[in-house]
Order: C-alpha cells, then structure tokens, then sequence
C-alpha cells in the first residue's frame, strides 16, 4: 500500500509539497514541472488518502447501509452549467428519490469536465466509494482509475461495455421526430444538434435516425441544413439564424434536445417569422418546460426520471451481490404532438 512517502520519494519532492499539490493549494508556489512528477508518481504507484473502497464492501451490513456508510456517488453529464439541465436534473431527481427509498443517498457529485482537474479526480477516487452511477461516456485514463476504486458501476447511456447501461434509443427516437414532420407534409428538415469530444456529428445516433428517414422518404442528406450546436445556447441560436437567411430555408427544423428546440423558436419568432406556419419546430426529451413554450412544442418523451430509478435499483442489487453479466436496458421513447408542428 503506497503512502504519501512513497509519492515523494518517487517523485523527488518533500510530502509537504506533495501534500499542497494534492490539495491545490494555490499559495503553494511550484513549477509545471515539479506538479507532473507528483502527479506521475501518484498514478504509478496508485496511491489514495484512504484505502476502504474494494477491500471493505464485503463487510458492509446491507439491511442498514447508513450505518455502515455505503458511499455512492454520481458523476452528472452537463452542458455548460453543473446543475441548471432539466433534462439531467430530471435523471438525478430519479437516482436520488430510489437510493432514497432504499435508505442510502448520494456523497459525490461530479461532473466529466471537473475529473480533468488531477487534484479532483485525485479526491474522488480517495472518497473510498461503494458505488458509481456516470452519466455520460468518461475517457479511458478517468474510466480506469474510477474502476479501478469502485466496486460497482452503472452507466446511463454510455460506451463502457463491461458495466450495466440505462439509456433510450436515441436512434428510434429521432426517427420517431423526423417520421412525424414528413407525415405534416415537410421535405426540407434541418437538424439541430451536437455530440460529444469522442464522436462526430454522422455519428451521432439522433443524426443517423434523422438521416435514416430522410433516405427512407427519398429525401438526398443536404449538410447545408444540418448544424452542430455543440450543445451550446448562443451556438444553437447563430446556427438557427444561419438556416433562416439560407435563400432556401428549412420548412420545419428537427432539433435533437428540447432546450435546443426552443431556442430555436425564438430565433425563428425574433426573425419575424412564426411557427409552425412558416417553420415547425420539434424537439426530444419532453422536459417540463416544453409543454409551457410559445407555441407547445412537439416532443418526444424520454422517460428520464424512470432512467435514473432504474439505473439506481441495478447498483444497489449488485452492492448487495447480484453478480450477473453486465446489462443494457434500453426505455421506450413516444411522441408527444402539439402546436410547434
């Protein structure tokens, strides 16, 4: 078991200073160069501040896991702010509420962009945590320590294969969106959208439902309508005012999150323009507010709160032994028709 001596004898450095650079202490003067070596040292020789996380989970009374101090955490796939997305809040509301009822509770919430960060990966991994739920797909370096430090891991919607996954078929959903504006009569249907740092938008799952209704209509894939967002608001609304000023513009526009969706209205009404009579508009998730835009924006459900139930009822069975081979389980999505389109 590696101890902090050991990080800085590797390392060449004081404990001190290794000490200042585990807790960042920003007062704690010390070159780039000096702070890689500590870092370096401490994934060598896998060293945390508290080594209970693997070793201790088979003594853990599970009739009465707060007693016992059964530490859950949950790594929370946002946008740009931590806690401001209904759509993941939702999916949180429902992991809380289960663990709840099963009388444990979160201790961590992170989020993939705060693990980049050496000194809050470094503290998470040292939390000694019994279980793990991660909401988007992590990079192999972030993957392999948390797994590494947690017996148990579930996935929403992710690319692990070697833990349980939740999630929706976001393929079918999008077919679903694009499949009903065709139906109101549109040909000319743009997508507003936007994926992750690992893939790229053709390869985005709502994109190949989009373009794989398209083809089924005999509608040709025009990239000149299709628009990256990146998930951002202030992109998601340049982008919209770029397909109003094409001198062809979109008859209705598929975006691929309700809050993208609605967005795009706005830049749609704010361009003098009105929907759905000169451009419908429908979006994917169905969070609450959707129901209360200018006009009811047309959906499709995604059952968010019942993910996150699920994905909490998977990890405690396993924290209390299941040992099956790991699952996916995959939600049904519907559409949900109002005035947008």
């Amino acid at each position: 078991m590696a101890t902090i001596r050991d990080v800085a004898k590797m390392a060449n450095v004081s404990t001190a200073t290794v000490s200042r650079i585990l807790n960042a202490d920003k007062t704690y003067k010390v070159t780039n160069e000096t702070r890689e070596r500590v870092w370096q040292a401490v994934k060598a020789l896998n060293y945390v501040r508290n080594q209970g996380g693997k070793e201790s989970i088979n003594k853990v009374d599970i009739k009465n896991p707060t007693v016992n101090k059964v530490k859950i955490g949950c790594i929370l796939c946002v946008t740009r702010e931590k806690y401001t997305d209904p759509y993941f809040m939702s999916i949180l509301s429902g992991v809380e509420s289960k663990l709840i009822e099963n009388g444990y509770s979160l201790s961590v919430i992170r989020t993939k962009n705060e693990l980049q960060d050496p000194t809050v990966l470094f503290n998470t991994v040292s939390e000694s945590l019994t279980g793990l739920i991660i909401m988007e797909t992590l990079s192999d370096e972030i993957y392999s320590q948390l797994k590494d430090k947690v017996e148990f891991i579930v996935g929403i919607d992710t690319k692990h294969q070697d833990i349980d996954n939740v999630c929706y078929d976001r393929f079918a959903a999008a077919e679903k969106a694009v499949q009903h504006l065709i139906e109101k009569g549109h040909r000319r249907i743009a997508f507003i959208g936007g994926t992750d740092a690992i893939d790229s938008i053709r390869k985005e799952q709502r994109y190949r439902g989009y373009l794989s209704v398209l083809e089924d209509n005999n509608i040709p894939e025009d990239l000149t309508i299709v628009k990256n967002c990146e998930w951002d608001s202030k992109l998601c609304y340049s982008k919209t005012m770029e397909l109003l000023n094409l001198p062809e513009r979109p008859t209705a526009i598929f975006a691929a999150s309700d809050l993208m969706a609605m967005i795009s209205v706005n830049a749609i009404y704010e361009h003098g323009l009105k929907v759905p009579d000169d451009i419908a508009v429908i979006g994917l998730s169905n969070i609450d507010m959707s129901k209360y835009s200018n006009p009811p924006l047309s959906t499709i459900d995604v059952p968010t709160t019942e993910i996150g139930e699920i994905a909490a009822e998977i990890l405690i069975s396993r924290i209390k032994g299941e040992q099956s081979l790991p699952k996916k389980i995959i939600l049904p999505t519907s559409l949900i028709a109002r005035n947008s389109t």
